[in-house]
């Protein structure tokens, strides 16, 4: 490892010396909505950036370089786990009207799903992390166990008493996380091997309830009747981004904040991080705003966004072998550093476009194995 402190984005850094109707937007032709693709994209590209700065550069850059992995790293992986939640309702709405037959293997789908993105992570840490338990959690772990758990709870959503008890138990799980936060630090220094299946980086407690939360949401905008009252709606969503965002800025002033924008005042359990407070708001309050940004260019502007897009749709696979380039061959295999912006801007640019290009390249071949299976199956059906 590098000193810039840990193996995921979750670590801080040390101080430096119903059925929706079609849009007017352009859509692929898969049907999917470019704005959460692009959106997801983005968020892959922030990631990207947060781990090309901790394992490609060092303290020696200064406040820009701790303040640019502060950010990153609190819009990236909050993003992901937010759309979690937030595009279930999508996929769920084609078995919700028929609930009591379509439970079980609806719950058995989302499982199958859910825990072959745990493996995924498992098989991260033992490829990227050889050094570390593999049973380490990461962010791949808990968005697989977001979809476990959110699954089967956005089939039961569609009255209002339903969204509001799920509302009120993703903030009991947030703010419980925060009371128990003393006793959780000593039982992690006591246990410093197993904490680190639950507590390590964006551990499931207390981070499944952004995914419940976004679920709520994006319940809400499914039942939108037509395209102009889904464009107010993220209209609101911007709205009470922008306000969640300027309290962090009127509370740090009323509050006469010392660490503004620093791991200090946050959450730090087992080295990594979790938003405390009004970080928390301000965390929600970019998602909020991202997500209504995205929008109205994805899908009012009608610009198809492709290279986000595209990003967006092969996240898990580029978020998988982004690492393996950026710690495994760049920073372990051929000690490159990066310590002039020049220099690591273009370096990441170059990445970026080398990762587009293993993006289209997997879209290529998912597409060719699927018409390959599909010729088969017809072919020994007849």
């Amino acid at each position: 490892m590098n000193e810039s402190g840990s193996r995921q984005p979750g670590a801080p850094v040390e101080v430096p010396a119903p059925r929706l109707a079609r849009e007017a937007g352009a859509r692929p032709a898969s049907g999917r909505l470019v704005f959460l693709d692009a959106l997801r994209g983005f968020a892959l590209v922030f990631m990207v950036l947060n781990h090309t700065g901790r394992w490609w550069q060092d303290r020696s850059m200064g406040w820009p370089w701790y303040y640019s992995i502060y950010v990153t790293m609190a819009v990236a992986a909050p993003t992901f786990l937010f759309l979690v939640g937030f595009c279930l309702p999508l996929s769920l709405g084609k078995v919700r009207g028929r609930v009591t037959e379509q439970v079980l293997p609806t719950l058995w789908k989302y499982a199958k799903h859910g825990g072959r993105i745990i493996l995924a992570g498992l098989l991260l840490n033992v490829l990227v992390f050889p050094e570390d338990p593999f049973w380490s959690n990461g962010v791949l772990q808990t968005i697989g166990l977001g979809i476990i758990v959110a699954a089967p709870v956005g089939l039961f959503l569609r009255s209002r008493v339903a969204r509001y008890v799920v509302v009120a138990a993703a903030v009991l799980v947030y703010l419980s996380f925060g009371w128990c936060f003393g006793p959780l630090g000593d039982w992690v220094a006591a246990h410093p091997m197993s904490s680190r299946v639950l507590f390590l980086e964006f551990p499931p407690w207390p981070w499944v309830a952004l995914v419940l939360f976004g679920l709520v949401l994006g319940q809400l905008w499914v039942e939108q009747p037509d395209s102009r009252r889904r464009a107010r709606y993220m209209l609101a969503m911007a709205a009470a981004g922008l306000l969640c965002i300027a309290w962090l800025f009127a509370y740090d002033a009323w509050a006469h904040t010392e660490y503004r924008f620093m791991f200090k005042r946050d959450f730090i359990l087992n080295k990594h991080w979790t938003p405390r407070g009004a970080t928390a708001v301000w965390v929600i309050g970019m998602t909020f705003v991202l997500m209504a940004v995205f929008y109205y260019v994805g899908e009012v502007r009608g610009l198809r966004l492709t290279w986000l897009g595209t990003l967006g749709r092969t996240a898990l696979f580029l978020y998988f072998v982004h690492q393996l380039i950026v710690l495994t061959l760049v920073n372990q295999y051929l000690h490159l550093r990066f310590n002039n912006w020049w220099r690591y801007a273009v370096a990441n640019l170059l990445l970026l476009f080398l990762l587009l290009g293993l993006g289209r390249l997997w879209i290529e071949v998912k597409r060719f194995s699927r018409a390959k299976l599909a010729s088969f199956g017809v072919v020994r059906r007849a």
